[in-house]
C-alpha cells in the first residue's frame, strides 16, 4: 500500500515521499557491446556520469551488457539526441539474453538483432569491436577497466575508459576540439519521462565556451 507524502517541521514546506526510483534528470546512453558468439548487443540505459574520461555506468545484473563486459571489456557509449527516443523506447522492452532470470510479467522480451528491431544502423568504430550507432551524433569508444557488483547486489558498476570521441561535424566549434553546448542537447531520462534541454540559461566560471552565450547578452 502507498502512503501519502508527510509534510514535517524539519522540511519545512516540503513533501516527504518515496519515489520508487530515483530518474532525476540524466541522460540516455545506447551501449554497444560484443556477444559470445562475435554478434552485437544494443541496449539502452541511463544511469551514466563521466569523471574526467572514465565514465561511470550502473547496470542491471542479469543483463547481456553485464555479462558481456565481464569477459570482453570493449564498448561504445552512444549519445541519442531527445528526437530519437522512440528508437530509444523500442530497445526498452527488447534483451540480448536468451534466458533472463525471474518471473517478473514485465521482463523484456528476447531480440538478437537489436539494430534491426531499433530501425538504428550499426557503423564501424575505428579502436573497438563493438560498431558505433551511426545515428547518435555523439559516439565514444571505450574499454572497460573494471566491473564490480554493487554494495546492495542489485547493480552492476562499470568504469569504462574513452579511447576515441567522435562528433557530429555541426556540434563542434570550428578549429577547436571543442563541443557547441548551444547546438548539443542530449536525450534526457527524468523519472521515466522523455526531454530535451530548455535555452541556456548561463554558462560556468570554467567554461571553455564562453562565447556563445556572452555573443547573445550584447
Amino acid at each position: 500500500m502507498e502512503t501519502a507524502p508527510h509534510r514535517s517541521a524539519e522540511t519545512g514546506s516540503h513533501l516527504t515521499i518515496t519515489p520508487s526510483i530515483l530518474y532525476f534528470g540524466t541522460p540516455v546512453v545506447l551501449l554497444t557491446t560484443e556477444n559470445p558468439d562475435g554478434t552485437f548487443n544494443l541496449a539502452p540505459m541511463s544511469s551514466a556520469w563521466a569523471l574526467g574520461h572514465v565514465v561511470v555506468l550502473g547496470l542491471g545484473p542479469d543483463g547481456q551488457t553485464g555479462a558481456n563486459l565481464s569477459s570482453r571489456p570493449d564498448l561504445v557509449i552512444n549519445l541519442p539526441q531527445p528526437s530519437q527516443w522512440p528508437a530509444v523506447e523500442r530497445l526498452g522492452g527488447l534483451t540480448g539474453r536468451p534466458s533472463v532470470p525471474g518471473h517478473d510479467p514485465r521482463r523484456p522480451r528476447y531480440e538478437p538483432d537489436k539494430f534491426t528491431a531499433s530501425g538504428l544502423r550499426a557503423q564501424q568504430s575505428q579502436v573497438v569491436r563493438p560498431p558505433r550507432v551511426a545515428e547518435c551524433p555523439i559516439q565514444l569508444e571505450a574499454r572497460a577497466s573494471k566491473v564490480e557488483t554493487g554494495t546492495d547486489g542489485d547493480f552492476l558498476i562499470v568504469e569504462a575508459r574513452v579511447l576515441k570521441v567522435h562528433a557530429a561535424p555541426q556540434l563542434v566549434i570550428p578549429g577547436t576540439q571543442h563541443i557547441e553546448p548551444a547546438a548539443w542537447s542530449p536525450l534526457i531520462y527524468n523519472f521515466r519521462h522523455y526531454f530535451g534541454l530548455g535555452p541556456e540559461l548561463g554558462h560556468s566560471h570554467v567554461s571553455e565556451t564562453p562565447r556563445a552565450h556572452e555573443a547573445a547578452a550584447v
